[in-house]
């Protein structure tokens, strides 16, 4: 062991503290670092690491460490960020490498690399995902930065990540922002998973009323079969979780979903980008419309909804059937809008983004691993160019034998007075996307009416105004 640390990581929260454990369990000498002495008294006292070097103030921290120095950032997204970058700066050396491991913005990573990339200083933004299990036994990992500086930390990157089938979960993505832009778009991807996930479990329980025992059982099932993942592995223990008193503790968790920002972060940009992601659109606003619980429990006491069917039990066991084919067929189109959102951004911003590796270390680690991913990765080696993923047989042949089902859910669930806003934007996209004509021939033609937009024609080239009131 070298007798100065080689690895630096500032803030001992539970992701930043996992991730120095991980570290040092990789025979890293590690200095650590936190704002508040407590909480690097409390990592030291609980873990006997003769790996872990504890520091009391940046100089200190700094200096303990063996050039080039790699130091993690572990730390509240947005001005933290900016304010420990500029406390480092007074002690840092070109040569060094900062890699902000928190759920940064893209684009104040291309900021902040830029400006220290004058200084000779190489700044990473790195996508960990995993929550603190994976951060401390192995995350996927989504780093971008200049090459160069990701070959300075690629062996300990490596080490620490998950492995599926020997291979890390890691790989260099691009420069600048391209790392965080990645994670972005995995968060968006778990909030609309997280949602359709949800809206069937409320229309199974609520409309066909199986009890939280059974809905165990049949996400189990479902998870042992193509909607394999860990989201439904976690979702299915929840329902059988109970309490002291035998209740099921899920049934008492308060209805006001939070979310940090990555998912409106993604929205956002898909309105810069051009994008229809409205799958994680309605996921973000379906979290914007739990937090108005109050004027819900106003609301549900004077406007009405219809009556819900009585359901027979051959019924039941029917459409338990297609609310799984609705599921996957959900999952198969999300992922084909998130993908296709990173491909208008690797385009935007030349970071050549591949999507093959991508899909690869989303296996194990992170929070979106499933088996569907597997079938990403045979698509985009079967066609890297592909525009959308709905275009490669595989999905084509899903959602030509699942759409009616998909269908039958979200009217059923219309019909009985239960939101499904996430499903039904996957409907209305995939009915959008194969359409040969749209009604925005009208929309087109408004414009034009009321603001001289001008059109183009369907008929003959040009660009044309018509005075539409005369």
């Amino acid at each position: 062991m070298s007798e100065q640390p080689n690895i630096g990581v500032i803030g001992m929260g539970v992701m930043g503290s996992n991730l120095a454990l991980n570290i040092a369990s990789k025979e890293y000498y590690v200095a650590i670092y936190n704002r508040s002495k407590s909480r690097t008294d409390k990592i030291i006292a609980n873990n006997c690491n003769k790996n872990i070097l504890p520091s009391y103030s940046i100089e200190d921290f700094v200096l303990s460490l063996v050039k080039p120095r790699i130091i993690f950032i572990m730390i509240t997204s947005g001005i933290y960020v900016d304010n420990v970058i500029k406390e480092l700066s007074a002690y840092i050396s070109p040569g060094d490498v900062l890699i902000d491991g928190g759920n940064s913005f893209y684009k104040d990573t291309m900021r902040r690399s830029l400006a220290l990339l004058k200084k000779g200083i190489d700044f990473m933004g790195l996508g960990i995902s995993g929550g603190e299990s994976g951060a401390l036994y192995g995350p996927s990992l989504m780093p971008g930065g200049e090459f160069h500086a990701y070959k300075k930390v690629q062996k300990v990157l490596t080490n620490i990540a998950a492995c599926i089938d020997n291979e890390p979960c890691v790989t260099y993505l691009g420069p600048n922002g391209a790392g965080h832009y990645v994670k972005m778009v995995h968060n968006g991807i778990e909030y609309g998973e997280m949602q359709i996930i949800s809206e069937i479990y409320f229309l199974l329980k609520n409309v066909f009323h199986v009890t939280y025992d059974n809905l165990g059982e049949i996400f189990h099932h479902w998870n042992q079969g193509e909607l394999n993942s860990y989201l439904l592995e976690i979702t299915s223990r929840i329902f059988l979780k109970k309490d002291m008193d035998n209740c099921n503790i899920v049934d008492y968790v308060l209805d006001i979903a939070d979310s940090k920002g990555t998912g409106s972060w993604m929205v956002q940009d898909a309105c810069n980008l051009q994008v229809a992601s409205n799958i994680i659109a309605e996921s973000v606003f379906s979290r914007y419309v739990s937090m108005l619980k109050e004027q819900r429990l106003t609301a549900s006491n004077i406007l009405s909804g219809p009556e819900k069917q009585k359901i027979s039990p051959e019924l039941r066991l029917l459409y338990i059937e297609k609310a799984r084919k609705a599921l996957y067929l959900g999952k198969i189109i999300l992922y084909a809008q998130a993908f296709h959102q990173l491909a208008i951004a690797s385009n935007k911003y030349n970071w050549n983004l591949n999507f093959k590796k991508i899909a690869k270390i989303f296996r194990a680690g992170c929070i979106i691993r499933s088996k569907f991913l597997q079938r990403i990765i045979d698509i985009y080696s079967q066609n890297p160019d592909i525009n959308n993923l709905m275009l490669a047989p595989y999905c084509t042949t899903i959602i030509n034998n699942y759409q009616n089902m998909l269908r039958e859910i979200v009217i059923f669930g219309i019909k009985n007075g239960i939101a499904m806003p996430a499903l039904s934007a996957v409907i209305s996209y995939y009915d959008s996307y194969r359409s040969k004509v749209l009604p925005a021939n009208l929309i087109q033609a408004q414009r034009d009416c009321f603001g001289a937009h001008t059109y183009a024609r369907s008929d003959r080239p040009g660009v044309f105004h018509t005075c539409w009131l005369k």
